[in-house]
């Protein structure tokens, strides 16, 4: 190649020792820049490669975002429809609707309580008493899709609203509420747990006592107390699972007609990626 190998090199030099140290030095320096490049090279790998994972991480929540106002979409079109259809009945239509609602939900409410999964009943922890007395207060409010206080609410608006003022902050919808809070069976409730309707978590209510829950019902009701089996129940979750029961409760004095007006919740079901209000 017509190179001298580094050993003919120190065999020719004029000072071999000072040839030595010369090619122990270099020989650290070639290294050094070795481990420099390798260095390098390895951050740039690592850098590509955080790259790609932000791209990722940013296309997959642009894909959620694209799904979640799809489904906002999609229940903002039933919402209309409801809308329309209830304007478009005359009063002796909607009495009779009211009618057919009012005798299915008694019935129901009458075999839930003649089953027994009820249990006697529990006193609330301080928040709780306090997340049901904020509910109570806002009884007659209407309905409005998205709404979150203090003039309208929608059902899980109104639930974490209460818990929210008891000093708990829950998560904003009810299949959010439903998947991330502790769940108890219903034979345990007390007042301020949460029940959750449908098979999809899609709608949610307050727990009052004595079978009786306080929710926002649906388009064109209003804020109200409501029983239990009102509509298809999936379970009940807690807001504060460590808190402690008060020893003494007086459950809230309702108002004049705080039962009136219908009972069955909104239905509409959405990915469960979306975490659209409800």
């Amino acid at each position: 190649s017509g190179e001298l190998s580094p050993y003919l090199r120190l065999l020719l030099a004029r000072d071999p020792q000072h040839a030595l140290q010369q090619g122990h030095v270099v020989g650290e320096i070639a290294r050094e820049r070795a481990g420099t490049v390798e260095r390098l090279t390895g951050d740039e790998k690592r850098a590509a490669a955080l790259a790609r994972q932000a791209h990722a991480a940013l296309d997959a929540q642009l894909d959620i975002a694209r799904r979640q106002q799809r489904a906002r979409d999609d229940v903002r079109a039933r919402l209309a429809a409801v809308e329309k259809l209830l304007a478009s009945l005359s009063s002796r239509q909607l009495a009779a609707l009211a009618e057919f609602e009012r005798t299915g939900i008694v019935e129901a409410q009458r075999r839930f309580l003649a089953s027994g999964v009820l249990g006697a009943g529990q006193p609330p922890t301080a928040q709780g008493e306090e997340a049901v007395r904020y509910a109570v207060r806002q009884l007659g409010k209407p309905y409005r899709w998205g709404a979150a206080g203090p003039l309208a609410y929608d059902c899980s608006g109104l639930t974490s609203q209460a818990w929210a003022r008891a000093g708990t902050p829950i998560p904003r919808t009810s299949q959010e509420q439903w998947a991330r809070l502790k769940r108890v069976p219903l034979s345990e409730l007390r007042p301020g747990d949460l029940v959750v309707y449908f098979p999809e978590a899609t709608h949610v209510a307050l727990y009052l006592g004595d079978g009786m829950v306080v929710q926002a019902p649906r388009p064109g009701a209003a804020v109200k107390v409501s029983p239990l089996a009102a509509n298809p129940v999936l379970g009940a979750v807690r807001p504060d699972p460590g808190g402690t029961p008060l020893r003494r409760y007086v459950p809230p004095v309702l108002p004049r007609g705080a039962l009136d007006g219908p009972d069955a919740g909104f239905y509409a079901a959405e990915p469960a990626a979306a975490t659209s209000p409800r």
